[in-house]
C-alpha cells in the first residue's frame, strides 16, 4: 500500500478520534441509549463501507481478509469491554466521567496494537518460525479462556507501581487526574483507572495481534481491521451495558475462534517451514485454511454465541445466576469488615464453579439471604446470624 494511502488513512482515524473527544467526551455527560446506538451504527457502518471499498478496489482476497480480521478483532474488543466494565466498577468511576476513561483506553489500545503490528510484521518477515509460536500461543490462550474464571480488578501491577511512585487519593475530583489535598498534589482514581486500563490493554494486544496475523499478513489490512474494531467501542460500551453480562458463552466462542486461527497458523507455518528439525527444513505440503472458510467459521461462531447466550434455557439460567452473584457482591462488599468481604468473595467464587449444577445453588441462596439481611439492617450478618441462615436453608 502506498505512503499516500497510509497517510490518508491515519489522518481519517486521528480526525475521528478528535471529533469523538471534542464533541462528545470533553464535556462530561451520560450518553443516552439513542446517542450510543446512532454513533455505534455509524462507526460499524464506516468500517463495513471501508471493507466494501477494499473489496472493490483491492480485490476479493483483500476484502475477505479485512472482514475476517475485523470480525475477529471486534469480538475480542467486546470481550475487552467486560474487563473495562470490571475496572470501572472497581474504581467506582462516576458514570458521567466513564466516557473519558473509555476513550483513553481506546487510544492507548491503538498505540499499543500499532506498535505490536509493526514489530510483528517485521519479525514475521525475518523469522518464519514465529508462525509456530503465534499458533501455539493462540491455542494456549483459547484453553485459558475456557478454564480460567478469574476476574480482573483495579489492583493490578501497574496501579500498585503508580501508587508507590506518586501520592494518591481515593476520592474523585470531577474528571481531574490530579488534585490538591492539604496543599499537596496527588493523583485521583481517574488517573489510576486509566493506568489500570493501560496496563491491561498491553495484555490484550498479546492476544489480538497474533490472532489477526493468523488471518492476514498484509500490514495495512491488519492495521485497519484492528483500528476500526476499536473505533466506536466507547459508544458500544454504553449501548451494551447490561447486555455484556448476558453473553455468557462469549469466552467459549472466542476460545473456538482463537483455537481455529492457532491451528491455521501452524498449518501455514508447516507450509512455509524452514526449521531444520522439521522435515529437514523443507516445506510440509499440508492443506491450508482458505480465508473464505475462516470468515465463515468466525461468523457462525459469533452468531451461535449470541443465540445460545440469549435464547437457550441454559444461557438464560446462567445469566440470572451471574446477575445474582454480581449484585450480591456489590451489596455485601464492606471495606470496614475485611473478614466478611473475603468470606463473601470465596462464596461467590464457589458459586461460579457450581453454576451448571442447578437453577439455584446453596451458595446463591445463602447470598440472597445475606443480601436481604444487609439491605434490611445495613450491616452484614454476624457469624451467629449467618449460621442461623445456613441452618434454616438446610432445614428447607
Amino acid at each position: 500500500m502506498s505512503a499516500t494511502i497510509w497517510l490518508i488513512t491515519i489522518a481519517v482515524i486521528v480526525a475521528l478520534l478528535a471529533f469523538d473527544y471534542f464533541f462528545h467526551v470533553r464535556k462530561a455527560h451520560i450518553p443516552t441509549i439513542k446517542e450510543a446506538a446512532v454513533w455505534s451504527a455509524l462507526y460499524v457502518g464506516f468500517a463495513l463501507l471501508f471493507g466494501v471499498v477494499l473489496l472493490v478496489f483491492g480485490g476479493q482476497q483483500m476484502g475477505v481478509e479485512y472482514f475476517a480480521g475485523y470480525l475477529t478483532e471486534k469480538a475480542l474488543s467486546v470481550d475487552n469491554l467486560f474487563v473495562f466494565l470490571i475496572l470501572i466498577a472497581s474504581f467506582k468511576v462516576p458514570r458521567a466521567d466513564q466516557q473519558k476513561v473509555l476513550l483513553f483506553g481506546i487510544v492507548f489500545s491503538l498505540i499499543a496494537r500499532t506498535a505490536f503490528i509493526f514489530i510483528g510484521a517485521a519479525a514475521l518477515e525475518r523469522f518464519a518460525a514465529l508462525f509456530y509460536i503465534f499458533g501455539i500461543f493462540l491455542i494456549f490462550t483459547a484453553g485459558k479462556l475456557v478454564t480460567d474464571d478469574s476476574e480482573e480488578d483495579g489492583d493490578n501491577i501497574a496501579v500498585r507501581t503508580a501508587k508507590k511512585v506518586i501520592p494518591s487519593t481515593d476520592h474523585f475530583d470531577g474528571d481531574k487526574m490530579f488534585t490538591h489535598i492539604d496543599g499537596k498534589r496527588v493523583m485521583t482514581p481517574m488517573l489510576l483507572v486509566m493506568v489500570a486500563i493501560g496496563g491491561t490493554d498491553i495484555m490484550f494486544a498479546f492476544d489480538s495481534i497474533p490472532a489477526i496475523f493468523g488471518i492476514t499478513q498484509d500490514t495495512y489490512i491488519v492495521f485497519t481491521a484492528v483500528t476500526f474494531s476499536l473505533l466506536g467501542l466507547r459508544q458500544l460500551y454504553f449501548l451494551l451495558d447490561g447486555l455484556l453480562d448476558r453473553l455468557v458463552f462469549l469466552n467459549i466462542g472466542l476460545a473456538i475462534i482463537l483455537g481455529f486461527i492457532g491451528i491455521k497458523l501452524i498449518l501455514h507455518a508447516l507450509h512455509e517451514n524452514n526449521i531444520p528439525f522439521i522435515n529437514d527444513g523443507e516445506p510440509v505440503h499440508v492443506w491450508e485454511v482458505p480465508t473464505e472458510l475462516s470468515l465463515a467459521v468466525i461468523v457462525v461462531v459469533i452468531v451461535l454465541v449470541v443465540i445460545t447466550s440469549l435464547y437457550t434455557p441454559v444461557g438464560k439460567r446462567m445469566t440470572r445466576q451471574n446477575s445474582v452473584l454480581k449484585h450480591a457482591k456489590e451489596v455485601l462488599h464492606d471495606e470496614d469488615d475485611q473478614e466478611a468481604a473475603e468470606k463473601h468473595h470465596a462464596l461467590m467464587n464457589s458459586a461460579y464453579k457450581e453454576l451448571h449444577e442447578g437453577e439455584e445453588t446453596p451458595q446463591i441462596r445463602e447470598y440472597l439471604d445475606h443480601v436481604a439481611y444487609r439491605m434490611e439492617h445495613g450491616v452484614n450478618p454476624s457469624k451467629e446470624k449467618a449460621a442461623e441462615i445456613r441452618a434454616n436453608n438446610a432445614d428447607d
